[in-house]
C-alpha cells in the first residue's frame, strides 16, 4: 500500500505544482530535495541515538548538498538526487539503523521520489521542447 500512496501522492503534487506554476521557481525542487532529505533526522530525534543522528547529518548533508548544487549550476542536479534518494530509500537500512523510521517509510519514500524525479524529468524535457506543460494539469 506505501508504494500505491507513495506514487499517487508525487503524481498529484508534481501535477499540480507544475499545473499551477509553482515549479517554475528555480529554488522549488530543490528545496523539496531538502525536505525529503531531512525526514530521516526527525526520524533519528525519535530514535534518539547520537550515532544515529550523526548518520542521518551525514547522508542528509550529501542530498542538501546536491540541492543547493542545483539551484545554482543546474536543476537537473536536483532532480538526479531526488531520484538518487529514492535509491537510498531502498537501502537506507543497511546504512543507519534508525528505530525511529516507521516500517512503511522506506518503500513510501522510494515510489515518492523516483516518481517524483521522472515526473519533474519529463516536465523539464517537454518545457525545453517548448510545450506547454501547465495545460495539461491546470490553468495556463
Amino acid at each position: 500500500m506505501e508504494y500505491l500512496v507513495g506514487i499517487t501522492l508525487a503524481l498529484f503534487f508534481c501535477a499540480a505544482a507544475a499545473g499551477l506554476g509553482m515549479d517554475r521557481e528555480r529554488a522549488f525542487y530543490p528545496a523539496v530535495l531538502i525536505a525529503v532529505a531531512s525526514y530521516y533526522l526527525a526520524f533519528a530525534v525519535v530514535d534518539g541515538r547520537h550515532e544515529v543522528m550523526l548518520s542521518e547529518i551525514a547522508i542528509a548533508a550529501f542530498f542538501i548538498a546536491a540541492a543547493v548544487a542545483g539551484f545554482k549550476r543546474s536543476p537537473w542536479i536536483a532532480v538526479v538526487a531526488l531520484g538518487g534518494h529514492g535509491v537510498m530509500d531502498a537501502f537506507h537500512h543497511h546504512l543507519v539503523h534508525n528505530a525511529g523510521v516507521p516500517q512503511v517509510w522506506p518503500g513510501f519514500c522510494m515510489t515518492f521520489d523516483v516518481t517524483a524525479a521522472a515526473f519533474v524529468a519529463w516536465v523539464m524535457l517537454a518545457r525545453a521542447r517548448g510545450e506547454r506543460v501547465q495545460q495539461s494539469f491546470g490553468p495556463g
